[in-house]
């Protein structure tokens, strides 16, 4: 049994600190999750918030099978395009983002790489950015992938591979 297998079942008995154990331990994937999705990092953290509000309010309603990861993305999901559709998504350069050039720093280099990987897939469309996003910003398998978006197996690897074709395209014209 895995520590979140243990989790859940200390949940369903009715163990609130359990609760807390659980959103800690997905609070910072989640947190980068809807960094992919947000304006800004304030309305990034209020998806974080309201995505655990509501994994937990309709808690009765999951039947855990070991895939709650599966079944928290889908709901963090689902609450960026309700909050994309309340404020929109502004695109931001790779200049405006640009820092001095002798300070290096890991975080800083990691949120440039996502920077590049979301401008990078901004012109495929939706449905394949959100599995490249899913499957390399986030690290998910293609199965949790296929999970998260309710897709079969074998349309999120069709998909992933036309939004790759298309990706090397584009980094062939741009050379």
């Amino acid at each position: 049994m895995t520590r979140e297998d243990k989790l859940i079942q200390k949940i369903e008995q009715g163990d609130l600190s359990a609760a807390d154990e659980l959103i800690a331990m997905y609070y910072p994937e989640i947190l980068r999750y809807c960094l992919w999705h947000a304006p800004d990092r304030s309305l990034a953290e209020d998806a974080v918030q309201e995505t655990f509000l509501k994994a937990l309010r309709y808690f009765d309603r999951y039947t855990h099978r070991g895939k709650f990861r599966s079944f928290l993305y889908r709901v963090a999901a689902n609450t960026c395009i309700d909050m994309q559709r309340k404020y929109g998504r502004p695109d931001i350069s790779l200049e405006e983002s640009a820092a001095d050039p002798y300070y290096f720093e890991p975080a800083f280099e990691a949120v440039r790489s996502d920077m590049v990987l979301r401008q990078l897939v901004a012109g495929l469309p939706e449905n394949q950015r959100e599995i490249v996003l899913l499957r390399f910003g986030q690290d998910l398998t293609l199965r949790e992938t296929a999970d998260v978006l309710k897709l079969p197996l074998r349309t999120v690897q069709s998909r992933l591979r036309s939004a790759l074709k298309s990706l090397k395209e584009e980094l062939r014209h741009e050379k």
